[in-house]
């Protein structure tokens, strides 16, 4: 049986933004579902208890939480590395400083381009959303916690990469993330204006390659390129039921962020259950864990214990089976669903562009 190393922290679907790629599920949690703080406090003590190293505060936007410099208290005092993932759109200085003063170790800030009108396009956010950003990164600098710049990249913010290194360099964090968006949650609603065409994939790594080498010593550069143009799959959450446990705003513990999306899978809820009995028992957690449930060409393939057969997640949404081989594999019998999907993204186009689906942007529950 292997053990967490990390917890994933929803605490809230709430968010002041609205993201076109967000990988919050399409049903979300009202606010007066959410896990009190004391539930929360007992969750990271658990997860201390069950070898888990590190944990992600996420959501929606976990400042949305009045709790949070409690919940960032308690998981420090369980021993845990506490990392902040956020927009920063509803921070101020004096919050930042009480946050770091409970135990927060680390905050990564998330970008929508390189251009104030990104946020205002992919997000719906309001005026001042990207200076308020830049503010956040000049005061955890001026704190000193770890500080990451997590850039989300789509077909249509691509071509300003360039101009995304400069702003990271200009920053100067300890690390950067370029992620191109992974089609799951809204972004799979939206995956037609976000998908990139093949030549600006190339381009993108090109670029990011050049700023690896140029920053290395001084920040780190990772990139993480769409699932669709791989040759193999990438091991979901590294692998099923491995390293990893998210647990939900409601108290829904899963295994994968897009996981409530996939059919007669039943999750076990922390309001009811130790961390450990779900992760050791659960039947949700147990159900894509190892090699036993594996088809062929997974069961025989030499890749098996690398990428445990892809996303279920991704087998289910593309192919209505999340017991499949993940169709981005170019050993997966379904690969041609997902070869008709990047073929029309690059057919050529004569004349005007052609026209694109209205953005369905992500709701907010009350």
């Amino acid at each position: 049986m292997p053990k967490p190393l990390v917890l994933i922290a929803e605490l809230t679907h709430r968010c002041p933004l609205h993201c076109v790629y967000c990988s919050n599920p399409r049903e979300m949690v009202r606010r007066d579902g959410e896990l009190p703080t004391e539930a929360w406090t007992r969750v990271v003590q658990e997860a201390a208890a069950l070898g888990v190293l590190q944990t992600d505060l996420t959501g929606g936007e976990p400042l949305a939480r009045t709790d949070l410099m409690e919940i960032v208290g308690a998981a420090r005092g369980a021993g845990l590395y506490v990392s902040l993932i956020t927009s920063g759109a509803p921070l101020d200085e004096r919050r930042l400083e009480g946050l770091a003063g409970a135990g927060l170790d680390h905050l990564q800030l998330s970008f929508q381009g390189a251009r104030e009108e990104n946020a205002a396009q992919f997000a719906n956010a309001s005026a001042g959303t990207w200076e308020q950003k830049l503010r956040v990164a000049r005061w955890v600098k001026q704190i000193r916690i770890g500080l990451t710049l997590n850039f989300v990249i789509h077909r249509e913010n691509v071509d300003q990469l360039p101009e995304m290194i400069a702003l990271g360099e200009e920053i100067a964090p300890g690390r950067i993330e370029f992620a191109h968006v992974q089609y799951y949650g809204w972004a799979f609603a939206n995956r037609a204006r976000l998908l990139p065409t093949r030549e600006q994939l190339d381009r993108s790594l090109e670029i990011l390659k050049s700023a690896e080498e140029r920053l290395r010593g001084r920040t780190r550069v990772e990139y993480i390129v769409p699932d669709y143009y791989a040759k193999y799959p990438k091991a979901c959450m590294e692998g099923w039921g491995r390293k990893a446990m998210i647990v939900a705003p409601g108290g829904d513990a899963l295994p994968c962020h897009a996981a409530p999306a996939i059919p007669g899978l039943a999750f076990d809820n922390v309001r009811e259950h130790s961390l450990r009995e779900i992760w050791e028992d659960s039947a949700a957690f147990r159900r894509f864990r190892g090699e036993e449930w594996m088809p062929e060409p997974c069961r025989s393939c030499d890749r098996r214990a690398a990428d445990f057969g892809g996303c279920r997640c991704q087998a289910y949404l593309l192919a209505g089976d999340a017991a499949l081989t993940d169709p981005v594999c170019s050993r997966s019998p379904q690969r041609p669903l997902v070869d008709a999907i990047v073929s029309a993204t690059n057919a050529p186009r004569a004349g005007m562009p052609p026209a694109m689906p209205d953005w369905v942007y992500r709701p907010n529950p009350s």
